[in-house]
Parts: C-alpha cells; sequence; structure tokens
C-alpha cells in the first residue's frame, strides 16, 4: 500500500529542463501533433514506472465511480487503461500549457458552458469592479491565461496569479522561459504571487490592483507546507477531505466579485469554461462558510462531468 502523502510532500516529476527545452524545439520545429506523441510515451513510462501515481489514480476514480453509481451517474470505472487515460490526459494538458504561454493556443477554440455565466461575468468586468477567482485542479485552468489576454473587454483587465513557488519548480520555470518569448503577443501583463509569502503587505497590493479592475487567480483545492493546519474538512465525493481556508479568507478581503471558475477540455483541442459567482451574505463568518461549501459543491459536480480530468495524483482521500 502507498503511503499518503499530501500534495506539498510530494516530490516534482518533471522531465528536466534540458528535456522539456528539448520538446519546445520539437513543437517549433514539428508543431504540437509531434510534441503530443512524443509525450504519449514520455506519460506511458511514467505510468509504468511510478506505482503511487496508479494508485492515487485508481483510488481517485474508484471514489468518484463509488459516489456516482449511488446518484445514478456513469462514471468512468477505475480499470487500469482509465487510470492511465487520466494521467495521459494531465500530460497533454501540459503540452497545451506549453502552447498558451507561447501564446499561440487559439482563443477560438474556447467557449462558456452558458451564455448567462458569461454575460454576467462581462458585465463586472466592463465596470472594472476587478474579479478574485477560485479555480481548482480539475481541468486546465491555464488555457484561461490566453483567453483573458486576447478577448474583449478581457484584455484590458490584468492579471494576477497566487500559486505554490515550491511545487512544480522545474516545469514552472520551464513555462516562465516560454512565456517570456511569447508575451509580445499578449494584450495585458500576468503577475505571480508565491502563497508561501503572502503577508499583509501582499493583501494590500492585491486589494488595490482588484480595485483598479484587475483579475485575480488562486486555487481552493490544495494545501501548501506553509499553511498545512489552516484548513477546513468538508465532504468531497461523500470522504472527509482537508481544503485550505486562506483561499477563501483571501476571497472574502478583496471585497470584489467572487467567481468558482474551471475549464474542461473537450473534443477537437476545444476547452469550455464553467463559472459560477458567489453570492456573500451580511455575517462574514456566515459568507465564508457558504463560500466553501458551494465551492466544494462546484468542483465536485465540475469533476463529474469528466473524472479523467481530475489531476490530483497524491493522497487526497485518506
Amino acid at each position: 500500500m502507498t503511503e499518503k502523502r499530501k500534495w506539498y510532500q510530494m516530490k516534482e516529476r518533471a522531465a528536466g529542463t534540458k528535456r522539456l527545452m528539448f520538446m519546445l524545439y520539437v513543437y517549433r520545429l514539428f508543431g504540437k501533433n509531434a510534441v503530443r506523441f512524443l509525450t504519449f510515451w514520455v506519460a506511458l513510462v511514467a505510468f509504468l514506472s511510478a506505482k503511487p501515481v496508479r494508485e492515487y489514480a485508481r483510488t481517485n476514480l474508484s471514489v468518484i465511480a463509488h459516489y456516482c453509481s449511488g446518484k445514478g451517474v456513469v462514471s468512468p470505472s477505475p480499470t487500469i487503461f482509465n487510470c492511465f487515460k487520466n494521467v495521459l490526459n494531465y500530460a497533454f494538458s501540459l503540452v497545451d500549457n506549453m502552447e498558451v504561454f507561447a501564446g499561440e493556443y487559439d482563443v477560438n477554440k474556447i467557449f462558456f458552458d452558458k451564455e448567462e455565466d458569461k454575460k454576467i461575468f462581462y458585465e463586472d468586468i466592463k465596470a472594472r469592479k476587478g474579479v478574485f477567482f477560485i479555480c481548482s485542479h480539475t481541468g486546465n485552468i491555464n488555457v484561461l491565461r490566453m483567453f483573458f489576454k486576447n478577448k474583449d473587454p478581457l484584455r484590458r483587465s490584468d492579471v494576477n496569479i497566487l500559486l505554490s513557488q515550491e511545487q512544480c519548480k522545474v516545469f514552472n520555470s520551464f513555462l516562465k522561459k516560454i512565456y517570456e518569448t511569447g508575451k509580445k503577443k499578449m494584450h495585458n501583463t500576468v503577475s505571480l504571487f508565491p502563497v508561501e509569502e503572502i503577508n499583509i503587505d501582499t493583501s494590500i497590493e492585491l486589494k488595490e490592483r482588484l480595485d483598479n479592475g484587475e483579475i485575480a487567480f488562486m486555487a481552493g483545492d490544495r494545501l501548501s507546507a506553509g499553511t498545512a493546519n489552516l484548513t477546513f474538512t468538508h465532504k468531497f465525493f461523500a470522504k472527509d477531505v482537508e481544503f485550505p481556508v486562506g483561499t477563501f479568507k483571501m476571497a472574502q478581503l478583496m471585497e470584489t466579485p467572487v467567481y468558482f471558475i474551471g475549464a474542461l477540455k473537450g473534443r477537437n483541442d476545444t476547452y469550455k469554461i464553467y463559472l459560477k459567482k458567489f453570492s456573500a451574505l451580511q455575517s462574514k463568518k456566515d459568507t465564508l462558510a457558504k463560500m466553501e461549501n458551494e465551492y466544494v459543491a462546484f468542483i465536485e459536480q465540475l469533476t463529474i462531468i469528466d473524472p479523467l480530468q481530475f489531476y490530483h495524483f497524491y493522497g487526497l482521500f485518506e
């Protein structure tokens, strides 16, 4: 039995900077399909050689399938094929990230699930209210960087991303190099805030930015080493799962519109945006609890749409 580890306890399984740069050269010379072909074999070797990843994928799919069966919903069974497809989907999402950070992903392949949600969101953007997005690791949130940089009226809003600096150092450094070469194709700026370094000054700066109509993203489904004890426990697929309370307190502190958001990949290299605007209550305590509850319900429903895009290869379900 594999030891159950938190996300921040997992070692990064990157291919190494040189091999990642080789992938970029292949992309430049032969295109995305060539990179996807290489990625398939890399993912297969990684899947066969990494027992913990296989077990975590199997556990996740088992929990989701069991939950869905009780509700009469069909969900992929935890077969070895589906476990590999789960890992392969994640690997392919990293290829998409490479294309996004290079500024070359076709923004017209990204759609909203519901036009009414898009309309409400665009009204907030046009009013320059600033928006705080709480995202997750179901699907690929990174494709929205391309969408938000090239679609009116979003192209006028600078983006701020709060993310872990300690995890995925190699791949994040690789994406940063790509972004530096592709940012001239963008129409706004992206600022990164390491969650390990967030303090009162960070909160003040971020609030000023959002008050000026900027956008912020922060994940609400993974714990960081520095906030491992600052959590709340909630039923997620009928299992007790810990979530970082800091994300929701930060969203509340910003006093701007809060949205839950996700992006799932579909056919023909397209992505669909799922969006839900949060409505606050008068009581701050009640608002925080409501935000936590609705967020977990949102990502649960997002995951049910496609469990094979649920990218949590660690001990999420104890």
